[in-house]
């Protein structure tokens, strides 16, 4: 009887070990063969402008400078052209000598030339009276036998000239009346509209000398220092937009099972003592050739291309700025 509870003790001692060794390789199992945490780092990143003008000048004033908040509309930079002032005046001296013509065909002639114009008129119809009463004389001579042909044509001609002159002193009259004609007004006109064209061209580009800030946001970079040259385009400063922000990563396509346009899910920012950030997928994106992992044809892979992934907060997160890390943890199975 002692022998057989010995037996027994024996064989609960055997079968507890045995299952505690069972429950240690479970354990160990676990550890071995679970899914590794793959972390995946990104970057805040955020909407950005350049400043730039279409005029070329020197550097006059800064009105802002490198961190200062801004609003938009806001003259950051002035730009000294004295070019442009000088085809300024250049072009308003034009308008004036337009605007002098557009007057002038639109009055006509003066009173002195209206006068003047009369005067020959009248002077020519007395003209014709005086030829009309030689060549009836003459006339009457030659009816009579007393004068030649050749008197006679003489004084038919100078009669006939006469009246001619009187016609056309009677049209310059009428054309100082009258005025400019219709087409000379019409193209007087037109010089006005071309000068005031050009002297708002001017103006335009003179707008452009005072920058302003297209959008709400933070200087960034200056990039001239106060006095130098800048070019037609060139970037004078960089304004960034803090309330439009958001995370990239570039993720390999074997981990996106779970990221969908539109999912949502936390990352860390160890730039804010690892604050978890939750974010909402709004862009994804094949990356170009250069980011595809090419597999090996030994291995029986398949080549793995890259993709782009952007994600904005849900709610604003106060301290965040471009540039600072996110953390993703995303398990391989």
């Amino acid at each position: 009887m002692k022998k057989e509870n010995i037996n027994n003790k024996d064989l609960r001692i055997g079968l507890i070990s045995l299952l505690g060794a069972l429950v240690i390789l479970f354990i160990i199992g676990l550890f071995v063969f679970r899914p590794e945490p793959i972390t995946i780092q990104g970057e805040a990143d955020a909407t950005e402008v350049r400043v730039s003008g279409k005029v070329p000048g020197r550097i006059k004033l800064f009105l802002t400078e490198e961190g200062a908040k801004i609003k938009a509309g806001d003259t950051v930079v002035v730009i000294d052209s004295p070019e442009l002032n000088a085809k300024l005046e250049q072009a308003t001296a034009a308008e004036d000598a337009a605007l002098a013509q557009d007057r002038k065909a639109k009055k006509g002639a003066r009173k002195e030339q209206i006068a003047g114009a009369y005067e020959m008129w009248q002077k020519a119809i007395v003209g014709v009276d005086i030829a009309k009463k030689s060549y009836d004389r003459v006339q009457r001579l030659f009816d009579k036998g007393v004068v030649t042909a050749q008197k006679h044509d003489e004084a038919e001609a100078q009669y006939k000239a006469a009246v001619a002159q009187s016609n056309a002193a009677k049209t310059q009259y009428d054309m100082a009346i009258n005025g400019t004609e219709s087409e000379d007004k019409a193209a007087a006109l037109a010089m006005v509209n071309r000068a005031k064209g050009a002297v708002q061209e001017v103006r335009a580009y003179l707008h452009e000398t005072c920058l302003v800030s297209p959008i709400d946001g933070e200087i960034t970079e200056i990039y001239p220092k106060r006095g130098e040259l800048v070019g037609t385009g060139a970037p004078i400063m960089s304004i960034v937009d803090l309330n439009d922000i958001w995370f990239t990563f570039n993720i390999r396509e074997d981990l996106l099972s779970t990221i969908k346009m539109g999912s949502t899910f936390n990352v860390k920012v160890p730039a804010l003592g690892d604050k978890t950030v939750q974010v909402k997928v709004t862009y994804i994106k094949a990356l170009a050739s250069y980011a595809t992992w090419k597999a090996t044809k030994t291995t029986g892979q398949f080549d793995i291309k890259t993709f782009e992934v952007r994600a904005r907060p849900t709610s604003k997160v106060e301290g965040l700025r471009p540039g600072m890390s996110a953390l993703l943890e995303e398990t391989l199975k």
